[in-house]
């Protein structure tokens, strides 16, 4: 089992900054890709940013240069580090991280319970 407990989030003014963090704790369980998405009212949820146990990023065309996403792998750590951020960035953000269990060698895929991201005009 993951479980994923996230952090951060709030409301902000346009042009502001907010950090989200999400740590995970696994029981026979490896971590692969950490991973950051947000679905604001009306529309479908969508991947803000990802990083592998590799530290490979991506990242939505619309967050480019002024998103950041981390990971500390020793501690299951994610960190999304947003500034600049404008109205449109509003949603609820959800921490995602795709595990492998190493007692059944199959894949899953984890969320964290959504934390709020308010923008201000």
């Amino acid at each position: 089992q993951v479980q994923l407990v996230e952090s951060g989030g709030g409301l902000v003014q346009a042009g502001g900054s907010l950090r989200l963090s999400c740590a995970a704790s696994a029981i026979n369980f490896k971590i692969d890709t950490m991973g950051w998405y947000r679905q604001a009212p009306g529309k479908q949820r969508e991947l803000v940013a990802s990083i592998t146990n590799g530290g490979s990023t991506e990242y939505a065309d619309s967050v480019k240069g002024r998103f950041t996403i981390s990971r500390d792998n020793a501690k299951n750590t994610v960190v999304l580090q947003m500034n600049n951020l404008k109205p449109e960035d509003a949603a609820v953000y959800y921490c995602n991280a795709k595990a492998l269990s190493i007692t059944t060698w199959a894949n899953y895929n984890y969320w964290g319970q959504g934390t709020q991201v308010t923008v201000s005009s």
